[in-house]
C-alpha cells in the first residue's frame, strides 16, 4: 500500500512559479513511475508529466518548457516545478504512482489557481 500526499498549491499571478510536492509513504518509492495530472472545473482529468522509475520523463505539450518533473528517492518525493504559470493552468493537481503489478495509487490533490 502506498499513500500519496500532494502539497505546494496556492494562488499566484500569471507568470509566477509554484513547486508541487508528492510525498509517498508505505513503500520504497524508487521503483514507481509517478505522474502528475490535473483537473479543471468542468473538464476531464488530464496528463501533465511523468517520471518513470528509470528516470525517463514525459510532458504534455501544453506544459513543455515551463514545467519540470523530478524526484528525490531518498525523500520519497516527486516534485513538479511550474514556471511561467498561465490562467489555463488553474486546476486541482494530483499525483499518482504505480510499479509493475501494483495498483495505481492517487493522492488527494492540491489546488493551483493562477490569476490573470
Amino acid at each position: 500500500q502506498v499513500q500519496l500526499v500532494e502539497s505546494g498549491g496556492g494562488l499566484v499571478q500569471a507568470g509566477e512559479s509554484l513547486r508541487l510536492s508528492c510525498v509517498a509513504s508505505g513503500r520504497t518509492f524508487s521503483s514507481y513511475t509517478v505522474g502528475w495530472f490535473r483537473q479543471a472545473p468542468g473538464k476531464e482529468r488530464e496528463f501533465v508529466a511523468r517520471i518513470r522509475w528509470s528516470g525517463n520523463l514525459d510532458y504534455a505539450d501544453s506544459v513543455k518548457g515551463r514545467f519540470t518533473i523530478s524526484r528525490d528517492n531518498a525523500k520519497n518525493t516527486v516534485y513538479l516545478q511550474m514556471n511561467s504559470l498561465k490562467p489555463e493552468d488553474t486546476a486541482v493537481y494530483y499525483c499518482n504512482a504505480k510499479e509493475t503489478f501494483s495498483p495505481l495509487y492517487w493522492g488527494q490533490g492540491t489546488q493551483v489557481t493562477v490569476s490573470s
